[in-house]
């Protein structure tokens, strides 16, 4: 009995070191939270960004090739865009045909740029209640806003519109490869409707409808 007292007591004094290292396991190792909220860091989406405020015709903020930014009536390919989040609440906005990024100038007008700059290509996001969304510079603090289609004598400054509808952009979808040709539609008329016995070639006029 004495040995397996002692035994005992040996197993006893690793219970609390053991405790300890799983301790440190698992507060080395948490588990991640799957939050949408807090895995905002590196987000990445492509919309078009409509509005249609002051404006007789809808428009969708294009990014030309040249570096020009305008209003476009309709979805373009220099309209698609990459919004990543920067960190919470502030995006960078790249054209996606032209890798173009959105940047605005201290005088508020904004053009397309190759490369990136935090001061002048940082915006913004701010979510309204009916779904719309205002960007700001997040260096300079004024709105994004569409330069005006046309002047006016009244007003010779006019303000575009600042409300923008982000709208989920799809890539367009891939060509269908050369010399794939669509299958036509069964002839249910035909004694073959299916197709099974194979060309036509050397049959017997008896199997042709």
């Amino acid at each position: 009995m004495g040995w397996d007292e002692a035994k005992f007591k040996h197993l006893g004094l690793w219970v609390p070191v053991l405790a300890v290292l799983l301790l440190g396991t698992c507060r080395a190792h948490p588990i991640p939270d799957s939050s949408p909220l807090l895995q905002f860091g590196g987000q990445v989406r492509q919309r078009y960004l409509y509005t249609d405020d002051a404006q007789e015709t809808e428009a969708h903020l294009e990014i030309r090739a040249d570096g020009t930014v305008v209003g476009a009536a309709r979805q373009s390919p220099e309209s698609l865009l990459e919004l990543k989040a920067l960190k919470p609440g502030v995006i960078q906005i790249l054209g996606v045909k032209t890798s173009r990024f959105l940047c605005q100038g201290p005088d508020g007008k904004l053009y397309g740029s190759l490369h990136f700059d935090p001061k002048a290509c940082s915006f913004r996001e701010l979510l309204l209640e009916d779904g719309y969304n205002v960007y700001q510079s997040e260096t300079l603090g004024l709105p994004l806003r569409l330069p005006p289609q046309r002047s006016s004598n009244q007003d010779p400054a006019p303000r575009g519109p600042a409300r923008f509808l982000p709208l989920p952009g799809l890539p367009a979808a891939p060509p269908d490869p050369p010399g794939i040709l669509a299958p036509e539609p069964p002839d249910v008329g035909s004694s073959d409707p299916l197709s099974m016995v194979g060309p036509s070639y050397g049959r017997s006029p008896s199997y042709t409808s």
